[in-house]
């Protein structure tokens, strides 16, 4: 059963990777491994099997594998959110399922893609599958999928199961919009690594995102300034997320994550085919740029440099 309510899932969250071994076998030890690096390095919570955990090259039993192994190794430490999303209704309330007697705290979903589905399509698709379980469901607002509009947003909402919103797009003013709309008890997570100073500054609950694999702790300093008001110190640590991000992302995402993180010593595993799997000599330069970055801003009380 879950352990925490939809007010208590906030803070730092990652995209949680999913880890392959060489074979392209979820790896069990490994993911067990870099749930507790994320907790030992400020992660207040998980956010299971999505994009950045390359879900859709994954079967149903293999997303489970993967909840059931990461709730396994948190034992009730931080809260969970699974990503059930798929293009079909019936696999997306299985995994729901299985979520919930797994004891996830929440779960979550990209509207279904692929085809230009009507917003009435969406609507029964988020309303069935809220309807499934008892758990809290996080509409995810993300480009990939198709932005949701204002009106739509809004009227998934109304739905009696659904507690949060993860948004994914840079137009903050509207994140902040519905925030103020929506309320308290409706937790709104800003979905933009580069963004993350803004998204809180705008009245986000928390930020879910995929270089908090990498770094949560450098975003929990993020947070941090947000709540002193401290707008300068906030935006120093923003610009250098950023210029990582930016050099990290003229590589395939998300297999260079795992070679930044096997810089750390962390084993990580492998991304799935088609994703490309970098040898480390490959990675010299983002390296050498990344160094760079750790010079520039005089970095070196930052965790994340020391490789």
């Amino acid at each position: 059963m879950s352990k925490f309510k939809m007010t208590q899932i906030k803070g730092v969250i990652p995209a949680m990777m999913t880890f392959f071994d060489k074979e392209e076998n979820v790896d069990i030890q490994c993911t067990r491994r870099m749930v507790d690096f994320m907790l030992d390095h400020g992660a207040d919570g998980f956010y299971l099997t999505g994009s950045t955990g390359e879900c859709f090259t994954m079967t149903a039993e293999e997303r489970n594998l993967v909840v059931d192994t990461v709730i396994d190794q948190v034992k009730g430490r931080v809260p969970v959110i699974v990503h059930v999303g798929d293009i079909g209704t019936k696999k997306s309330i299985e995994l729901a399922k299985h979520a919930y007697e797994a004891g996830a705290d929440a779960i979550s979903s990209v509207p279904p893609f692929y085809w230009k589905f009507r917003a009435d399509d969406i609507y029964s698709y988020y309303k069935d599958i809220s309807e499934a379980t008892p758990l809290p469901m996080v509409v995810y607002n993300i480009q990939l999928a198709g932005l949701m509009d204002m009106g739509l947003l809004l009227k998934l909402a109304d739905l009696p199961n659904v507690h949060g919103l993860k948004y994914t797009a840079r137009s903050h003013d509207e994140m902040g919009y519905l925030k103020e709309k929506l309320g308290s008890d409706f937790m709104i997570y800003s979905g933009c690594d580069e963004m993350a100073f803004s998204g809180m500054c705008a009245g986000a609950d928390g930020i879910i995102g995929s270089f908090y694999n990498l770094f949560p702790d450098l975003y929990k300093k993020i947070l941090a300034k947000v709540e002193a008001s401290d707008i300068k110190g906030g935006m120093r640590l923003q610009k250098i997320a950023d210029e990582v991000i930016f050099a990290a992302l003229k590589y395939d995402f998300p297999s260079v994550l795992h070679g930044m993180m096997n810089w750390r010593g962390l084993e990580s595993g492998y991304s799935r085919k088609p994703f490309y799997n970098y040898e480390d000599s490959e990675l010299t330069g983002l390296k050498e740029e990344i160094l760079r970055i750790k010079e520039k801003y005089q970095a070196e009380e930052l965790d994340m440099f020391h490789f």
